[in-house]
């Protein structure tokens, strides 16, 4: 039986979800802005936004808000120690191109730890949830990461954020040598899938820097209450909050025998030492 908390936030994600199904029709007409270089949001990420805020601010109006278009809110009373943190469409420049792979992600984050996370993709109806302590589900059935021994024959997930193109050299020489074991590193243009992906077993690993809170925070708990472990590149153990605000903002996630002999591949290729 999932939380209270989680029904809201099963119901938030599902509201957000709805305005972007609503609107991928009309991919021509929509206002796209630039963030930064090659960073994009259109005004239904922020629509998503404000019907995910609305359902979730119904239910619990006293809990700040974190979200990828509006920042930061305070709850009703002022601080709390409860944030919602919610990307309202991860995976903007695929939704934009019509390539169906993106989502909703919603994390009740305590302090700097995620409480429960919802990463909801509703082009293929598929709903992740999570609770500390409680495990992971997909469509409310438990799920687990992949049981792969070692980095031969894996499937690893990356991605290219447009911030960290100046260290994208040394990228592609840590896939060049995790190509020597792996069977392929995809990239997917969703973090938040790619962490659920992992949680799911159906990829063996995941790496990226350049990730903020709202790519990350729901599916670091989904990969931890599935049996993985979350590290930064150096191999320290991290939340989704502190590494998400550190200066590389580096993750990697998978089993817990995947997560070592990955992390010490980007240390060795050189990868790792590009980070403070």
């Amino acid at each position: 039986m999932l939380q209270p908390a989680v029904n809201v936030m099963v119901k938030a994600a599902r509201a957000g979800g709805g305005v972007l199904l609503r609107n991928m029709h009309k991919l021509d007409a929509l206002n796209v802005v630039e963030k930064a270089r090659h960073d994009y949001a259109s005004e239904v990420d922020g629509l998503a936004e404000e019907a995910i805020v609305k359902e979730l601010r119904r239910a619990y109006p006293e809990y700040a808000v974190l979200g990828e278009e509006g920042g930061a809110k305070p709850g009703r009373g002022g601080p709390s120690r409860y944030t919602w943190v919610i990307d309202p469409l991860d995976g903007t420049s695929n939704y934009l191109r019509g390539f169906p792979h993106w989502c909703v992600s919603i994390a009740l984050v305590e302090g700097a730890e995620p409480l429960h996370g919802v990463i909801f993709d509703p082009l293929r109806n598929e709903l992740f949830t999570a609770t500390r302590g409680a495990g992971a589900q997909l469509n409310e059935r438990r799920i687990r990461v992949s049981e792969r021994k070692e980095l031969n024959g894996a499937i690893l997930g990356t991605g290219f954020a447009p911030r960290e193109r100046k260290r994208v050299g040394a990228q592609l020489r840590a896939i060049e040598a995790l190509l020597e074991s792996a069977e392929d590193v995809r990239r997917t243009g969703s973090a938040a899938l790619d962490l659920a992906y992992v949680a799911a077993g159906r990829s063996d690993g995941y790496f990226e820097a350049g990730v903020h809170p709202w790519d990350i925070a729901a599916g670091v708990l989904l990969v931890r209450e599935a049996g993985g472990r979350i590290s930064d590149f150096k191999g320290r153990a991290t939340g989704p909050m502190n590494v998400a605000f550190a200066g590389g903002r580096e993750i990697v996630a998978g089993n817990v025998r995947i997560v070592e002999p990955l992390q010490k591949t980007l240390v060795d290729s050189g990868y790792a030492k590009e980070f403070a």
